[in-house]
């Protein structure tokens, strides 16, 4: 059973999306990954959904550039929880996008990242599985811990580099 789903609209969005696998396979996640359209193939979008929830998925992570409604389309399909990433694409460079995932009518949310934002929706995919997984809360603390110690590191090497020069 995959814990996580990401859905694509077009295959050009998983150069972006490959920094969120990166980040479900430093944590152990499971995922499955699948190109399909709100548009061009809504029927199939559907039933990957569906298929996807009646397995056991936990959470989606859908990607669309443009008028951006396959996380819309997909949060209409589920009553799992939605993340979506808007793309930087087409003549607005993922505003339309942006505002697209991000201003979905009442009651049909989608948690929305900034533009291209893979890693962060991996990231927040990954917390709200912590909600059930104490080993994976661990897991997450862990890396904000390490990330406190490498952002210090830097400071130090940086006030290091800067008290040579002066």
């Amino acid at each position: 059973m995959n814990q996580i789903g990401i859905i694509m609209g077009s295959d050009s969005d998983y150069r972006v999306m490959e920094e969120a696998l990166k980040v479900l396979r430093q944590f152990e996640i499971s995922f499955e990954v699948i190109i399909s359209s709100a548009q061009r193939t809504l029927a199939r979008t559907i039933n990957w959904v569906k298929d996807f929830e009646t397995q056991g998925g936990k959470l989606i992570i859908a990607v669309a550039g443009l008028a951006a409604h396959l996380p819309g389309i997909v949060a209409g399909a589920t009553f799992l929880p939605v993340i979506g990433v808007p793309m930087n694409s087409g003549a607005l460079e993922g505003i339309d996008a942006l505002y697209s995932i991000v201003q979905m009518p009442p009651g049909i949310p989608v948690a929305t990242v900034g533009i291209g934002a893979a890693r962060n929706a991996a990231l927040l995919a990954v917390q709200i599985l912590t909600i059930h997984d104490r080993d994976l809360s661990i897991k997450v603390k862990g890396y904000r811990a390490q990330m406190l110690r490498d952002i210090e590191a830097k400071d130090e090497a940086l006030q290091k580099q800067l008290s040579e020069v002066c």
